[in-house]
């Protein structure tokens, strides 16, 4: 366990210098005023500029819910939504499979293969599911409980359903806020928190039912 730990600070760390190094940079260009012109400047391709930056937010210090928020203001609550959370769920997809394929052998020899048979008993046990879900509204873990899932070999429809669970609520909910016009960061967390544990229950409940019945 405590290589495993010691995986999990390499990773977080990883995640971390970029705010470091461009953090300030890049909250200064990013407030919602300016990330809505940035967006509207590349005029019927702001959509695709959205989904760049929320999946290029593995690698660099993005303002993910400035971006959420502006799509919302661009194309409205629900198409605004939908990008948003697509992108969300696709800087998670991203991660997953880099990990899966490339970073392996790293992660071997930093948390040996008793630390990682470890986090295969995690992330295959019902606490991965938990921690893909709810990692996704707070800092920094997304990208870091992604990549652990990936060196895990978590069970990839169970993976995708779990970062669903916690991509798709944050994503409509920013965008909501960006598209109302109302600043409730307050309530956006609170919104957040909430429902990706309940749509990963309601998950749960409807594949055990279904694979009870099978």
């Amino acid at each position: 366990m405590k290589r495993l730990l010691i995986l999990f600070l390499v990773l977080a760390l990883l995640v971390i210098i970029p705010f470091v190094i461009w953090g300030d940079f890049f909250e200064s260009q990013m407030s919602l005023e300016k990330t809505v012109a940035y967006l509207r400047g590349t005029g019927h391709w702001a959509w695709l500029l959205g989904l760049g930056l929320l999946v290029s937010d593995l690698f660099l210090p993005i303002l993910g819910t400035a971006v959420m928020s502006a799509l919302g203001l661009i194309y409205g609550w629900f198409v605004g939504g939908l990008i948003s959370a697509v992108g969300s769920i696709g800087s998670g997809l991203l991660a997953y499979f880099l990990c899966i394929k490339a970073g392996r052998g790293l992660a071997t020899k930093i948390a040996g293969e008793k630390g990682l048979a470890e986090g295969e008993r995690i992330f295959r046990s019902e606490s991965g599911g938990w921690l893909v879900a709810l990692s996704r509204w707070m800092p920094v873990l997304p990208e870091v409980i992604a990549c652990l899932a990936g060196l895990a070999r978590m069970p990839f429809r169970k993976f995708f359903a779990a970062l669903c669970a916690g991509s798709v609520p944050l994503g409509f909910v920013f965008a909501w806020i960006g598209h109302s016009g109302r600043e409730a960061p307050l309530l956006a967390l609170l919104l957040s928190a909430l429902l990706p544990p309940v749509i990963w229950l309601a998950f749960r409940f409807f594949w055990f039912t279904k694979r009870r019945q099978s």
